[in-house]
């Protein structure tokens, strides 16, 4: 047997037992282990306005589920089974993956519990649709897989070749592009609020950018080579009341060096709601600084 086949088929053993299937009243998908207690992680699109439903695990124990927390934003839901549930999966960090880098997503798709698809990262730091009440937004900087995704998939994971789950599958967007939600740092903060708290919190600026290189010159005298770009500024938000324009290229938020959309997302917790925060950028070669007071994002 080759190699790569080996690999495949070593994953699949050590995640596929932390997997489940839901349905709910309109519809399912795939829900991963995520703690112990019974607590699984799902995309928050797989519930929808959905409280409880239905849960069937790869060895086809079933069980009831209720809804812990839920964070559209993210795409990130937390749900528990009444009647417990197998370990919980190994996460891994999502910031350490490649472009190239093999990935395996496990998950029920059309009810197919334990289902395995093997493909490749096709890029990092794309952008996926969400909606919320105050405006449209998207998640920043999801994984994008050519795995052979379905709609089931929804809620599965993605594991790295050493069965570390990196991402939680939020959609198949067309034939051949998946994407997921990576498992780094900010979301696994969001997931413990989930669990604890039953919500997230968040601190709006109205901004959306992505990683952009430093010229040499102000890379020198900012002491770093990455700032974000930002492409699009929400008219009457914070960052616009802040004076920041399209165009600019954020080096830090809150006294805190960004390099991506995440750097920012991490200063923009329920703390920094209805505070001032101090945000550094660059706009035509000079430096500029802005306070801007983030409202609640609801």
């Amino acid at each position: 047997m080759d190699a790569y086949s080996r690999t495949v088929i070593a994953v699949a053993a050590a995640v596929t037992g932390h997997i489940a299937g839901i349905r709910t009243r309109h519809g399912g998908g795939s829900a991963v282990v995520c703690a112990d207690d019974g607590f699984l992680l799902t995309a928050a699109r797989v519930l929808g306005a959905a409280t409880e439903g239905e849960i069937v695990f790869a060895d086809g124990v079933e069980s009831r589920f209720e809804a812990v927390g839920v964070d559209p934003l993210s795409d990130l839901a937390v749900l528990r089974a009444r009647d417990g549930a197998p370990g919980a999966v190994t996460f891994g960090d999502a910031d350490t993956l490649v472009v190239g880098q093999l990935v395996v997503a496990v998950g029920s798709p059309l009810g197919l519990a334990g289902s395995v698809a093997a493909g490749v990262v096709g890029a990092l730091g794309r952008a996926a649709p969400v909606a919320s009440r105050r405006a449209g937004r998207v998640i920043e900087d999801v994984i994008h897989t050519d795995a052979a995704l379905n709609p089931g998939n929804a809620g599965g994971a993605l594991a790295d070749s050493r069965g570390r789950v990196v991402g939680v599958v939020t959609f198949a967007a067309v034939v051949g592009v998946g994407l997921a939600v990576p498992i780094n740092g900010t979301t696994r903060r969001i997931i413990d609020t989930l669990r604890t708290e039953g919500r997230i919190r968040r601190a709006y600026l109205g901004i959306v950018g992505a990683p952009a290189p430093i010229t040499a010159e102000i890379a020198g005298r900012a002491g770093q080579s990455v700032g974000v770009r930002v492409v699009d500024v929400v008219r009457g938000g914070p960052a616009d009341r802040a004076g920041l324009l399209r165009g600019d290229l954020v080096l830090s938020v809150d006294d805190v060096e960004v390099r991506d959309a995440q750097g920012i997302q991490r200063a923009l917790f329920a703390e920094a709601i209805g505070r001032a925060v101090p945000i550094s950028a660059v706009r035509r070669g000079a430096m500029v600084d802005v306070v801007a007071i983030p409202v609640e994002l609801g």
